[in-house]
């Protein structure tokens, strides 16, 4: 059993709540647009990171983080990356790794828009989510924790922060 930390889009900012909420996770996850190297260095010190870089993000961090990732946590298979789509409106590149991976669990960020679906089509769970940074459109600060128990996904929670407070 695994909990994870998830969050993007956090534009070379973390909010402080995000080490009290993430304390229990073993992992974090950052599905794209750190802003800055130093911002992943701090949340590599302070749990093990998987991180793919964004479209804001440079050259340092896109030498240290993939585009994509593909990997299994427990028996789940995840496929994250930054601009990806959801259920039924899929970016058509990432479409056609969806249907040749077939992950159990897709991320993805950008929209700045919290979004957890189930896609009946592709047999997979996906979550955005949202935004962990003070810039953008989204009046919410958003990120999520979720356990991997084997081959399921449960006990998603959602942190919510009015960006007023960030």
């Amino acid at each position: 059993m695994r909990q994870i930390g998830l969050l993007s889009d956090t534009h070379g900012f973390i909010h402080p709540k995000i080490y009290e909420f993430f304390k229990p996770c073993n992992e974090i996850w950052h599905a794209g647009d750190a802003g800055n190297l130093e911002l992943l260095d701090q949340l590599k010190a302070f749990r093990p990171l998987r991180a793919v870089y964004g479209n804001i993000d440079g050259q340092d961090i896109r030498i240290t983080y993939p585009e994509k990732q593909i990997f299994f946590c427990e028996d789940v298979k995840v496929f994250m990356v930054h601009i990806g789509g959801y259920p039924g409106r899929y970016n058509p590149l990432i479409r056609k790794i969806i249907e040749r991976e077939r992950p159990k669990l897709f991320i993805s960020g950008h929209s700045h828009i919290l979004k957890v679906i189930p896609d009946k089509k592709y047999n997979l769970l996906h979550i955005n989510p949202g935004a962990a940074g003070k810039f953008g459109l989204h009046n919410k600060i958003t990120f999520v924790r979720f356990v991997i128990d084997k081959d399921n996904i449960q006990d998603l929670e959602v942190m919510e922060i009015k960006r007023s407070q960030g």
